[in-house]
């Protein structure tokens, strides 16, 4: 295991942050940087997609009002070349991802770079900790704390410190970008995933704690969310033309087949086509009561968005692995977009 050297003295820290019509989000997502309890230096570089909300103007704004904002253009609008332009645009030994959906808590960069320090690791991250305002909302943050939701990551509900495949946002040392080359721009989603293995296969160490939550404000219909994990699911198909999958990724898109075989068997008019439906049914009922609703509209809610997040993404997977994922964008952020 290759392990870094501890950090010197309080090293200053780089916060890049991709951005997309994110006019709702990003003035709180800017200040939670600001608001850092952190005595090193600081300065945040955003990559500014063409954004056609307010997005950019009140960026603008917030950097004519602070000097550590700046901004980098990114016309392309994809995450992974935002996050290489602005990381070539920061200077500091420390880089810290952040998302517009993310709020920092006040102590975020001074834990996590002791973390770093502590442990020699080249990345290290938190909890994902999702809110929500909307009854809906709410039950889509709860699918994404639940392991039966979005797969049961370590950052998703993981309680034990300790090594892990792959980080939530991520604090990382400079150097590793070096040595492992930047985010793959061929990825317009899971580029985080792919950088992280490339991290591990270089033999280098990526961290988890948990005594460290970011909370992240997810989608807020379930239109939104079903293109989102859509898109996902075809990028993680994508990757598992390479070998990036595990057993758990492929539960979904077997899930979506059997169920188009279900309903195949029902036009044939054999029951043995409700055994299938009828399990899952009852097992995403059990599950959204496990997920604690305060009431039965919460409870439906929280089957409708299980529901979702398992036929979309493992609809999405089956398309990527057939097909491949060059032409598929996540549209859940582009206002207008249907």
């Amino acid at each position: 295991m290759n392990l870094f050297p501890p950090l010197q003295g309080t090293p200053g820290v780089s916060y890049i942050m991709p951005v997309l019509n994110e006019a709702e989000h990003v003035t709180n997502a800017v200040n939670g940087i600001l608001g850092q309890r952190y005595a090193g230096e600081q300065e945040i570089v955003l990559a500014l997609g063409a954004s056609t909300d307010a997005t950019n103007e009140i960026v603008a704004e917030l950097a004519a009002a602070d000097p550590r904002v700046r901004w980098v253009d990114n016309p392309a609008n994809d995450v992974p070349i935002g996050l290489n332009l602005a990381i070539a645009a920061t200077r500091h030994p420390v880089v810290i991802r952040v998302d517009a959906h993310s709020e920092l808590p006040p102590d975020y960069a001074e834990k996590m770079v002791a973390k770093l320090s502590e442990t020699g690791a080249a990345n290290v991250g938190g909890v994902m900790r999702a809110r929500g305002e909307t009854p809906l909302q709410a039950a889509i943050a709860r699918a994404y704390n639940s392991p039966f939701g979005m797969g049961g990551a370590s950052y998703h509900s993981g309680t034990a410190e300790g090594p892990s495949d792959s980080a939530y946002l991520g604090v990382f040392r400079r150097e590793i970008f070096d040595i492992v080359g930047p985010f793959d721009e061929s990825l317009r989603r899971a580029q985080d995933w792919e950088f992280n293995l490339r991290i591990r296969q270089a033999g280098y160490l990526i961290w988890f704690t948990p005594e460290v939550a970011v909370d992240y404000w997810p989608r807020g219909t379930l239109d939104k969310l079903r293109r989102q994990m859509y898109a996902t699911g075809v990028w993680r198909g994508h990757l598992a033309r390479r070998g990036g999958a595990t057993l758990k990724h492929w539960a979904p898109p077997v899930l979506v087949l059997g169920l188009g075989n279900s309903l195949l068997l029902l036009l044939l008019r054999s029951k043995k086509g409700l055994a299938l439906p009828l399990a899952y049914a009852a097992g995403i009922g059990a599950v959204g009561l496990q997920m604690k609703p305060s009431n039965p509209l919460d409870w439906a809610l929280n089957v409708a968005v299980l529901a979702c997040v398992h036929l979309s993404w493992g609809a999405g997977f089956i398309r990527g692995w057939c097909f491949g994922a060059e032409s598929t964008k996540d549209r859940s952020r582009v206002a207008g977009s249907s």
